[in-house]
């Protein structure tokens, strides 16, 4: 979080400090299509972003990136339990998105079997035709225990949403 709060300063300094008013700031190119690099399932193209690309895409990004600024006492959402993301993109757009995943991690401490904890179910709002969306997945599962996201399975839905859109709910399992 740290390097997302130095890329978003340095964005601001250089934009008040190196643009003079004749400067053109040249809009960022569009992604190539089909992605490079993505899991391919029907029309739906899904990828898990690294930490690198995730600050790169929270940067330009208002809303991914106030909900990685979310704190939960006190503490930064994503520091205090695990998280997740997954890039997503659609061949025909969609109305809707649906994200179910899994989150996963060692029994305890002297078991380190690994074993499911529960589950998130995660919406968010639609994208056009080629649009890419990141989609954070929230757990409440305190992150030193080392859980992990994983089995995500990403549904694009083309009718209109029957519930309220851009939810995060973790159902843990009892183990």
């Amino acid at each position: 979080m740290k390097r997302l709060v130095l890329v978003i300063l340095l964005v601001i300094s250089l934009g008040l400090d190196g643009a003079s008013a004749a400067t053109k700031i040249k809009p960022s190119p569009s992604p190539k299509w089909p992605p490079v690099g993505f899991t391919v399932k029907g029309e739906i193209y899904a990828k898990v972003p690294t930490v690198k690309e995730l600050v790169g895409i929270a940067s330009n990004n208002k809303e991914l990136t106030a909900q990685l600024a979310k704190k939960v006492e006190g503490t930064l959402i994503c520091k205090k339990y695990s998280c997740g993301a997954i890039t997503v993109a659609s061949k025909n757009g969609c109305n809707w998105w649906e994200v179910k995943s899994k989150v996963i991690g060692p029994k305890n401490d002297e078991d380190k079997t690994i074993i499911s904890f529960g589950d998130i179910r995660t919406t968010a709002s639609g994208t056009s035709a080629k649009a890419y969306k990141t989609i954070l997945l929230i757990s409440s599962e305190a992150i030193e225990r080392g859980h992990s996201i994983s089995k995500i399975n990403v549904i694009c839905h083309h009718g209109p949403a029957t519930e309220t859109l851009n939810t995060n709910t973790y159902t843990p399992i009892s183990n």
